[in-house]
């Protein structure tokens, strides 16, 4: 998810790299918690149009993410890793599929909203 960053951001800061390590398999590699995929293109929002200051309006940010979470429940039925991988084959890279799709989605989203928010996306 966090090479979508790269694709809007340019190079993809380090920190944000940095900051994304844990989310992968389930916060933790624990497959218990929220899908890396879903809380990395959460990460990648919040990267590209969060608010720094409480002033700060965030409701488009928001409603974009809600409707990124409504796709990846509908497409996936879970939130949660193991409730996910276990939808799919075993094999390598096994949750391959699920990084594109996600991917792609929240790409056609962003695009979608890219004129409702004060965007740096091109």
């Amino acid at each position: 998810m966090i090479a979508v960053g790269d694709h809007y951001l340019g190079q993809t800061p380090e920190v944000l790299l940095r900051a994304s390590c844990p989310f992968g398999g389930g916060l933790g590699g624990g497959r218990e918690e929220l899908c890396g995929v879903l809380s990395g293109g959460a990460l990648i929002l919040g990267a590209l149009w969060g608010r720094t200051t409480p002033a700060e309006n965030d409701e488009a940010l928001r409603a974009l993410a809600r409707r990124f979470r409504a796709w990846f429940l509908g497409r996936y039925g879970s939130a949660q890793c193991n409730a996910i991988r276990s939808q799919l084959p075993e094999m390598d890279k096994r949750c391959a599929p699920v990084v594109e799709e996600g991917a792609r989605a929240l790409v056609e989203m962003m695009e979608a909203m890219r004129d409702a928010l004060d965007s740096p996306v091109s």
